[in-house]
């Protein structure tokens, strides 16, 4: 149990809660620091490749800061990101200016927390706008929950301004900045399903109910303006697979392939296809078939699109995937925990219809079993897990 693998109990089966801590001095590693994670976590290869990983775009960062200065002066790069903020804040408020007053209601649901099976956990957004500022409250959203789905309040209010960003006028996509969201704020009362307190899990914030953030923020700024109205996406298929790879005695995590439907249908255009995951709005990779193959005793049997797998309207949906692998290696466990679908749909938006239903599954010669999401399944050797 832990991170997108349901029925952790409490925080504490999540991972390591570390307070701020410096794991470089003065330039010099903090290899104590680094090897007290290593050695309490349960794959420390991976970890230890994403820590170097985050400290090189550090440094990298950090290079390019100090170059800035160089070139330019501290009083002129200050003045400079001070007039970009200010410059970003004058465009969003101008945009929402634009907007009729009032209050717009938008909802999306997960199919369940991981704990109590079933039952869906909901997120409801009100979106006020008034003059030239906007509110986005979560007030209404259900109480956290015993199961992973649980979001902190900084997942909520990222994946709520990200909504927000997608309707002010694209030019400005590649500059929004700390200004743009001066005019916005985000409520999300303590306790919530959407700002949920010690010791409650939070594994899955970014996904589940990340998503459902992020959802429930554009149905109702659709509302709001119609003429920009943008659909759910294809529900997502996720999965995280964690066995000992034969051919070298090694374990490993697979979840580079994922198999997303495609965008939702944006006023005047259809759908993307297989984009992944609306909760990184399109901005992930997913690894190809041929890394897939390499990298993990698991092979690719099928990886299409399904052109009558979508929303329908005026201007569709993205279509929907079919994916299905065969396990090569020995029996491996895989939590469907980032999954969603099984009973919730993708909304449409503007009068469009909402997206299909999704599903998971493990097929042994004639036999397909149903593979839910939220869940933690067994896939024997020579079975093939299957989603669509």
């Amino acid at each position: 149990p832990g991170g997108y693998f349901p029925n952790g109990y409490d925080i504490h089966a999540e991972g390591l809660m570390i307070p701020p801590i410096k794991i470089y001095d003065r330039g010099v590693e903090r290899t104590d620091v680094l090897e007290l994670i290593w050695n309490n976590v349960r794959w420390p290869d991976g970890v230890k490749i994403d820590n170097y990983a985050l400290m090189a775009a550090l440094q990298v960062c950090d290079n390019r800061v100090v170059a800035l200065l160089d070139k330019y002066g501290k009083p002129t790069v200050k003045d400079a990101v001070e007039e970009m903020l200010d410059r970003m804040e004058a465009n969003v408020r101008a945009q929402l200016a634009e907007v009729p007053d009032g209050t717009y209601y938008g909802e999306s649901a997960t199919d369940d927390d991981g704990t109590i099976l079933d039952e869906l956990v909901w997120v409801r957004c009100a979106a006020t706008i008034k003059g030239d500022e906007l509110i986005l409250d979560f007030s209404e959203s259900d109480a956290q929950r015993p199961g992973f789905v649980n979001c902190v309040y900084s997942s909520t209010y990222s994946r709520a301004v990200a909504g927000s960003f997608l309707y002010f006028d694209p030019v400005y996509s590649e500059f929004h900045n700390e200004g743009s969201m001066r005019p916005i704020t985000v409520v999300a009362p303590e306790g919530s399903v959407c700002n949920a307190q010690y010791p409650a899990t939070v594994g899955g914030s970014p996904v589940n109910v990340g998503t459902q953030v992020l959802e429930a923020t554009v149905n109702a700024l659709s509302k709001a303006m119609p003429d920009k109205a943008i659909a759910g996406w294809g529900r997502r298929r996720g999965h995280y697979i964690a066995g000992t790879d034969p051919r070298s005695g090694e374990r490993y995590v697979q979840t580079t392939t994922d198999a997303d439907g495609g965008t939702g249908a944006v006023y005047g255009y259809d759908g993307f296809e297989g984009a992944m995951g609306m909760s990184g709005l399109g901005s992930i990779r997913r690894g190809s078939v041929e890394e897939i193959e390499i990298r993990f005793p698991w092979r690719a049997e099928r990886y299409q699109y399904l052109p009558d797998l979508s929303g329908a309207g005026k201007w569709r949906g993205g279509s929907g995937m079919l994916w299905e692998v065969q396990n090569m290696g020995g029996d491996v466990g895989v939590a469907t925990g980032s999954s969603d679908g099984d009973l919730t749909q993708p909304p449409g938006a503007g009068g469009g219809e909402d997206g299909p239903l999704s599903h998971m599954y493990i097929r042994s010669g004639d036999e397909v079993t149903p593979a839910r999401t939220h869940r933690m399944v067994q896939i024997k050797t020579g079975e093939i897990l299957g989603k669509v």
